[in-house]
């Protein structure tokens, strides 16, 4: 089985057929082209693990063909092989995501070397990451069989999360299957405990839970209120934590995160409930109550979402005393 599948893409490849025989001996597969647009159309319909491209070919460039590959595949690695070194070169092709560049003439040598360094990164990386996770999974099982409280699952489940995003870069599929037994558990027991919990959580009189829905408001975003200092609260509906961490670098290019919590949905968990409970601070037989005109069963026709400012006013009144002097509502649907 070959180390890896390589296109190398170069108008003049034939004058390259040593160094293909280079690689090959190595242990590579290697499929020429004298032209980006057969290689771009290789790439459409084959799994390949590395492309390397000359920066200077006739009809289409190297950029240009590096651009139109990472449509298709955005993770491929690709090394461009260029003769000109001028700055803006540089800067165009690393900002087009390039793994490597290599200066003609470039020997046998140092393509193998470049190749190394991204394929066994690759699998290096794999590797780690399959090793972490074996020696946290006893951690992860004990943790889940210790009885843990709300505050403790919810670190479980961060665990579990950043373990799923991580074993992505693992190619061990028998690892994921472990972890996905692992996850199946971890459901199970959190039902469980949900199951005992719920009812005491949402009593009135309960002085010992987690923040809810209907609290987020008041214990997560009413401390951060200060007089004269604009405050902008953002909820983004149906957002798992996974998600949120594949976005989280988004964020982090504008703002600084200077923290990350969890809280617990009431039930059920749909937007129905949930999202009016977050802008009324209430939990919904309450919303009933005290909006009888505005709230809708689910046997009742109407929008289930329609009076959210409403119920956020009168949250803001009930809880502000005052501090807020003026608030605007934006729903972006």
């Amino acid at each position: 089985m070959a180390v890896a599948k390589i296109i190398w893409v170069d108008d003049e490849i034939e004058s390259l057929q040593s160094q293909k025989m280079f690689l090959e001996n190595k242990g590579y597969e290697v499929q020429t082209f004298t032209n980006g647009f057969d290689a771009i159309d290789y790439v459409k319909e084959n799994l390949v693990d590395v492309v390397l491209i000359d920066e200077s070919m006739p009809g289409i460039t190297g950029l240009e063909t590096l651009a139109k590959i990472k449509e298709i595949n955005q993770s491929l690695p690709v090394v461009l092989i260029t003769k000109n070194e001028t700055e803006n070169l540089m800067d165009e092709a690393i900002g087009s995501q390039i793994s490597d560049y290599l200066i003609k003439p470039v020997n046998p040598n140092q393509v193998w070397l470049s190749l190394k360094k991204i394929i066994d990164n690759k699998r290096l990386v794999a590797e780690k990451t399959t090793t972490a996770y074996q020696q946290q999974f006893r951690n992860l099982f004990m943790a889940l069989n210790s009885n843990p409280d709300y505050n403790e699952w919810m670190d479980i489940y961060r665990k579990l999360v950043y373990w799923e995003l991580e074993m992505q870069k693992s190619d061990s599929p028998e690892m994921q299957e472990v972890l996905q037994s692992q996850k199946g558990e971890a459901n199970t027991e959190f039902f469980k405990f949900v199951s005992r919990n719920y009812a005491s959580w949402v009593n009135p009189k309960s002085v010992d839970g987690p923040v809810m829905s209907h609290t987020l408001f008041k214990f997560k975003v009413l401390p951060h209120v200060e007089k004269g200092s604009p405050l902008f609260f953002v909820l983004i509906d149906n957002l798992r934590f996974d998600q949120w961490k594949a976005i989280q670098p988004i964020f982090a290019e504008s703002f600084r995160i200077l923290e990350e919590d969890s809280f617990y949905s009431i039930l059920p968990t749909a937007t129905q409930y949930a999202r009016n409970a977050i802008f009324s601070g209430l939990l919904p037989v309450d919303i009933e109550k005290q909006f009888p005109a505005q709230w809708k069963n689910d046997d009742e026709q109407g929008g289930k979402n329609l009076h959210e400012e409403e119920f956020f006013r009168s949250q803001l009144k009930r809880l502000g005393k005052g501090r807020f002097e003026s608030v605007l509502y934006q729903s972006i649907e």
